[in-house]
């Protein structure tokens, strides 16, 4: 007999760390539903940010279903998607790590305009503002830390899974995909 997998499944981290690639793999591994909270819920076109009431609607209408993937989850709404989390996957990498991810990445979809969510594209002049996902990443690194270390500790938060190196999470990841494998068997 076989224990189900997990049907409501937060990926949650720093800026860079690869929430959004690990919560693909992950759905594609297990056939579950993918959000993203940027796409979904966070961005309209130009950048401009949903209101927070909006947000957080569309955060209640996503964790009220009964399966889905979703790549983070903001502060503004995170408690609307945590009761119905069945397990978090937290991203916890070195600072190094995720900033010169995030930097290879943020300089790749600079040259190429590639889209970023809702036909937004990331611009070397954007990286100057006060928006630039750079500088993002250096005033929430220790906030999303310490929120990681929080859930951990809270015995009202569900499972939390935490990878400090990419390898960890890609071995964990080749797992799933075998697990729900052999699930499609039964």
């Amino acid at each position: 007999m076989h224990t189900p997998s997990p049907a409501r499944v937060l990926f949650y981290g720093v800026t860079g760390s690869g929430k959004s690639s690990a919560a693909r793999a992950y759905a594609e591994a297990s056939g579950l539903p993918e959000f993203s909270a940027d796409d979904d819920i966070g961005w309209l076109p130009q950048w401009q940010q949903r209101s927070v009431e909006e947000q957080r609607k569309l955060a209640a209408d996503i964790a009220a279903q009964n399966e889905w993937v979703l790549d983070s989850a903001y502060s503004t709404w995170r408690d609307i998607v945590l009761p119905r989390t069945e397990l978090i996957v937290a991203l916890d990498y070195p600072r190094w790590l995720s900033l010169w991810r995030l930097l290879r990445r943020t300089l790749r979809r600079s040259l190429t305009g590639q889209i970023v969510c809702n036909g937004n594209t990331e611009s070397f002049w954007r990286l100057l503002t006060k928006e630039s996902i750079i500088r993002w990443h250096f005033q929430s690194f220790k906030r999303k830390h310490l929120a990681i270390e929080q859930m951990k500790a809270n015995p009202d938060v569900p499972a939390v899974v935490v990878f400090r190196r990419p390898r960890d999470l890609d071995n964990w990841l080749s797992k799933v995909h075998k697990s729900t494998a052999t699930n499609d068997a039964d």
